[in-house]
């Protein structure tokens, strides 16, 4: 962290520049305050780079308007009945919302907005105390009711108030507090981690929406672990993803097998350190997600052989539905869920290639049933390999080495990516003297196969093989 002088100076920077010294200027001469306040004050003592701008004021939303107007390229007021009015200076984007004082009914988390009087007032309705400071501007003040710069400088996480009150008030404040453990490497202070197991129930009243949001920010962060080991330990897992406890199976002396919610965790971050390498960038959250859920059908599929071996037979058939059920009940996007599924569904297709040389069409096969998600499908299988043993380690990245060696002399030879029958569905039509119909269809998903199993066959020899194909259909 940051030097306390080091942040203030930062924080001294960030005021004195534009938009801020430009926004402090107009409250001030309206007679009102103003603070920047939240997540650019923490990150300042953090040493991030403040990206947007959170300010608050005494001044109402009508006001507020009043008085940005004039100094801002536009406005929008679609936060207003919140108290939040955004506005663009220059490149820079803000948003000033007037102090709040919410009452909570209990059985939504959604407030009685109520606006409040004093700076102080609002910081200690706010989430953690990290995120409850403050700079008063023109005058550069820290405001700090809640001893958020102690916590930053032991790095702790825990709430203004009471943590039973403030998530009663606010279930969410649970997820996002696994969410900042991973995304600043905070410990979350007893008490607090407490009270999330006691309440991890009334996460029940937010909605899946949310919930699924602040699950994919979690799983962005750097080392999205600790935050997963949070909701797990706490309880809170089990309301919002249960499949991941429920990796945690009972370990029969007699039947060993790897400790598959373990395993998960090292899949998911080996899974994270292949991510630029292969994709070009990092934090993809379908990766993420596929490596975190790619083992959920383990348990459900679970068998003790005869002589007391563990097996998981079809767990990545049964894991993929099971991961595209709660994706959709998280209400995420149906590209999302249908590549997940999809990823989790192909997990295992490599294993064994290692033992048994694969022909070219096998490659082929594995390639195009892969299609768009091939570089994710790399990372997920050499993530997956998590075991001890050097040498059996060795020989699986030495086996998707040569795999992925042979794709890419395949791509090169035949333009993998675009693999299609030598000849079309018009073609197929003419030939066959056939309308267009589920007979078409047949054919030309008989013509993809035997081109992935042979390779290019040419107009002629394809137009012999697709007779004698149609002769043998109409003989049954």
């Amino acid at each position: 962290m940051e030097s306390v002088v080091s942040a203030l100076q930062r924080l001294e920077a960030i005021a004195s520049a534009a938009p801020i010294d430009v926004l402090a200027a107009a409250f001030a001469d309206a007679g009102h305050e103003l603070s920047l306040v939240g997540g650019p004050v923490r990150d300042a003592f953090l040493g991030r780079q403040a990206t947007d701008f959170d300010l608050t004021t005494d001044a109402r939303p009508d006001e507020i308007l009043r008085i940005v107007r004039p100094v801002s390229d536009a406005q929008w007021d679609i936060g207003r009945a919140f108290g939040t009015i955004g506005a663009r200076i220059g490149e820079h984007t803000v948003e000033i919302t007037t102090y709040r004082s919410d009452a909570y009914d209990g059985e939504t988390r959604k407030p009685v907005v109520e606006f409040g009087d004093s700076l102080e007032g609002d910081l200690v309705r706010r989430d953690f105390t990290v995120n409850a400071m403050a700079l008063r501007v023109p005058e550069l003040k820290l405001v700090d009711p809640s001893g958020g710069v102690e916590d930053l400088v032991t790095g702790t996480l825990r709430t203004p108030i009471e943590p039973a009150v403030s998530f009663g008030d606010d279930p969410l404040r649970m997820l996002r507090a696994a969410r900042f453990s991973a995304q600043l490497g905070f410990r979350v202070e007893e008490g607090t981690r407490e009270a999330m197991a006691a309440l991890a129930d009334r996460i029940g009243i937010v909605s899946a929406e949310r919930v699924g949001e602040e699950i994919a920010k979690l799983l962005l962060a750097d080392d999205p672990v600790e935050g997963i080991r949070l909701l797990v330990d706490t309880g809170l897992a089990e309301h919002v993803l249960p499949e991941v406890p429920a990796l945690r199976l009972e370990i029969d002396e007699h039947a060993h097998h790897k400790d598959v919610y373990e395993h998960s965790l090292t899949v998911l971050r080996q899974a994270i350190e292949l991510e630029e390498h292969y994709l070009g960038r990092r934090r993809d959250l379908v990766m993420r997600l596929t490596a975190l859920l790619h083992d959920i059908g383990k348990p459900s599929t679970r068998r003790i052989e005869p002589g007391g071996a563990v097996s998981f037979h079809h767990h990545d058939v049964v894991g993929s539905k099971m991961a595209a059920k709660r994706l959709r009940a998280l209400r995420y996007d149906n590209e999302t869920v249908r590549e997940v599924a999809r990823l989790i569904e192909l997990h295992l297709r490599f294993f064994g290639y290692a033992d048994a040389g694969w022909s070219d069409s096998a490659v082929r096969r594995y390639a195009r049933d892969a299609g768009a998600l091939l570089p994710r499908l790399h990372i997920l299988t050499r993530a997956d390999v998590t075991t001890r043993n050097r040498r059996k380690a060795d020989r699986l990245s030495f086996a998707y080495d040569d795999l992925e060696q042979r794709i890419e002399k395949l791509a090169e030879e035949e333009e993998l990516a675009a693999i299609r029958p030598d000849l079309d569905g018009e073609a197929i039509m003419r030939i066959l003297d056939l309308k267009p119909g589920p007979e078409v269809g047949r054919a030309y998903r008989h013509l993809l196969e035997v081109r992935l199993d042979e390779g290019p066959l040419g107009p002629e020899e394809a137009e012999r093989r697709l007779r004698q194909w149609w002769d043998s259909e109409r003989d049954r």
